[in-house]
C-alpha cells in the first residue's frame, strides 16, 4: 500500500519507523525536542532524542563516538554548510575507521541536512556542496528527489554500517507524492529511471530532476524523446579532477577525439600503510603507459574512427 506525503513527512516517516524497529538508533540535532511537546520526544524518550549545542564538531564527534560502540546516531544539522566547520571529521576521520581497523570497527552514523535552498537566502544556505565529499572512500552520499525516494534512501542509510551523509534539497520539502507504506528500502548505489524516452538522456540530481522532467514535457510537445535519469546516490562515485577534465574535453573537444578518454587515477580506497598495497592503489609511470597503449589500439581498430579516410 501507499499513500499521499510530503517529501519531509517522508524522511520522518522513515526515520520514526526504524527507531521504532531497533532501539539502538538515536536521534539528535539543534532545534529538535525544543518542548514536551515534540512527537518524537514524547514516543522515544530523551535517552533517545535530543536537542544539542550549537557545535557542529561536538555533534558529529559524538555521533562517531556512538556510532563505534554499537548504536546508530542520525544527526540533524539543518543545514550542509554548516558540516564545514567540523569536515575533518565527515572526510578524514569517520569514513576511514573500517578500513583502517580492518573490518572490525562499524561506523553506522547518517549525517542528515538540507541544501539548495534557492528562495532569496543567499550565500550561506543556498549551495550544493556535495562535490566535496564524492570520491571519499567509505562514504556515501545519497540525495533523493521524490518522497518515496526519501523515505527508501533513509530507511537504507540508517541501516548502513558506514556514515552516509543525507541530503535532502529544501526547495522539495513540500512536494507531495506516493509513499509505500511499511518496510521500504532503496539500495545504497541504485539509479532511477524517472522518465523513459529514446532520443536523449538527462541526468539529473535532487531538485534538479523535477526541473528535468518538466524539461521533458516541454521537448515531447517538439516530438523529441528525452529520458531522465535520477542517480539518487552520488557517491560511492569516482570524483577526481581527472574526471571533471574529461568530462570538459568530451563537452567542448569530442569533435577532435580518436579514441575514448582513459583515465589514470587513484583507486577509490584509502591509502594504505603496505608499501606494495599504496604502489598499487596510486597512479603509476606503467599504468600511464599501459592507458597510452589501449589509447593507441583502440585507435588502431576503431571502424567509427572519423579520421581515418
Amino acid at each position: 500500500m501507499a499513500r499521499e506525503m510530503m517529501y519531509a513527512d517522508a524522511i520522518a516517516a522513515a526515520i520514526a519507523e526504524e527507531m521504532q524497529r531497533n532501539p539502538d538508533v538515536i536521534f539528535y540535532g539543534q532545534n529538535m525536542a525544543m518542548t514536551e511537546r515534540d512527537p518524537m520526544l514524547r514516543r522515544f524518550g530523551r535517552n533517545r532524542v535530543r536537542i544539542a549545542p550549537i557545535s557542529e564538531t561536538a555533534e558529529i564527534g559524538i555521533a562517531i563516538g556512538a556510532a563505534m560502540t554499537g548504536l546508530r546516531p542520525i544527526v540533524e544539522l539543518w543545514m550542509s554548510e554548516f558540516m564545514l566547520v567540523a569536515f575533518d571529521q565527515v572526510i578524514n576521520e569517520a569514513p576511514r575507521f573500517h578500513y583502517m581497523s580492518g573490518g572490525q570497527v562499524k561506523v553506522p552514523v547518517v549525517l542528515k541536512a538540507g541544501f539548495g535552498f534557492c528562495a532569496g537566502w543567499a550565500g550561506q544556505h543556498s549551495n550544493c556542496i556535495y562535490h566535496t565529499m564524492m570520491g571519499i572512500p567509505g562514504l556515501k552520499v545519497v540525495v533523493p528527489s521524490t518522497p518515496a525516494d526519501a523515505k527508501g534512501l533513509m530507511t537504507a542509510a540508517i541501516r548502513d554500517d558506514n556514515p552516509v551523509v543525507y541530503l535532502h534539497p529544501y526547495m522539495l520539502t513540500l512536494e507531495k507524492g506516493e509513499v509505500p507504506e511499511g518496510d521500504y528500502v532503496i539500495p545504497l548505489g541504485s539509479a532511477d529511471v524517472k522518465r523513459r524516452g529514446s532520443d536523449v538522456t538527462i541526468v539529473a540530481v535532487g531538485w534538479m530532476v523535477k526541473k528535468a522532467l518538466a524539461a521533458a514535457e516541454r521537448l515531447a510537445e517538439e516530438g523529441i524523446s528525452a529520458e531522465v535519469v535520477d542517480p539518487r546516490t552520488l557517491a560511492p562515485r569516482h570524483s577526481s579532477a581527472a574526471a571533471v577534465i574529461a568530462g570538459e574535453v568530451a563537452e567542448y573537444g569530442f569533435e577532435h577525439l580518436r579514441s575514448p578518454i582513459r583515465m589514470v587515477t587513484a583507486l577509490d580506497a584509502s591509502v594504505p600503510y603496505s608499501e606494495p598495497l599504496e604502489n598499487f592503489i596510486i597512479p603509476s609511470e606503467d599504468k600511464i603507459i599501459n592507458a597510452v597503449r589501449s589509447v593507441l589500439t583502440h585507435q588502431a581498430v576503431s571502424p567509427l574512427d572519423p579520421f581515418r579516410g
